[in-house]
């Protein structure tokens, strides 16, 4: 969304209306050719003589007032959700540990700092409860201090890196054993761009049976 500031709304200037004031002291009333009095013919008052007629309530200047109104409460309205998304990504960058936004993906396409991060290394040796060194196919993508989805088609957790050697990754004690095979990765997320969404992702295990052709 880009907001647009408009340039259109005019002041009105509005004056006051000046009386003029005789040497008594009080308003001097209007009068006609004949030094008449001239009234009002709706309230019935006299009409007075001033310095400045002023400026005259009337719908139309109400409703340029109020069209000014509307007008900037409705940039209020548009620029409040740009703080909330300037909020939005500052909070991803400054409280997800190495992070930096990476996480968020809008899924429309866009070339935007903040992408889903892809990372992902498969587990190369089976590992128990309570294990913290992985020793995994790959390395690349993966940083300390930031956290991981490890999952195979049994169990599945959030764990945070600790240390990365060249084939290791050093991790949090894990509550559950683990595969040869299983997962590791910065998401799990499966990706639908056709639909925009994101979904759960899995892995699971296949049969495989080999049928010779002759």
């Amino acid at each position: 969304m880009s907001l647009v500031v408009s340039n259109k709304y005019e002041k009105l200037h509005w004056k006051d209306r000046i009386w003029k004031i005789g040497p008594d002291g009080k308003l001097i009333p209007q009068r006609d050719e004949n030094n008449e009095i001239i009234y009002n013919p709706i309230s019935g008052q006299p009409e007075y003589e001033y310095l400045e007629n002023g400026t005259r309530v009337n719908a139309k200047r109400l409703n340029h007032m109020d069209e000014g109104i509307y007008s900037a409460h409705d940039y209020i309205v548009e620029l409040q959700a740009t703080i909330r998304r300037m909020q939005i990504q500052m909070e991803l960058d400054g409280r997800v540990p190495g992070n930096s936004g990476t996480f968020a993906d809008t899924l429309d396409g866009s070339s935007n700092k903040i992408s889903l991060d892809k990372a992902l290394t498969d587990i190369i040796e089976a590992v128990a409860i309570g294990t913290t060194t992985l020793k995994v196919a790959s390395v690349d993508g993966f940083t300390p201090f930031t956290q991981v989805t490890i999952f195979d088609d049994v169990a599945k957790e959030d764990i945070v890196i600790t240390a990365v050697g060249t084939d290791t990754i050093t991790v949090q004690a894990l509550k559950n054993a683990y595969k040869k095979g299983a997962k590791v990765a910065r998401s799990n997320m499966a990706i639908d761009m056709v639909n925009a969404e994101m979904g759960v992702g899995d892995w699971q295990t296949f049969s495989v049976d080999l049928v010779e052709v002759v």
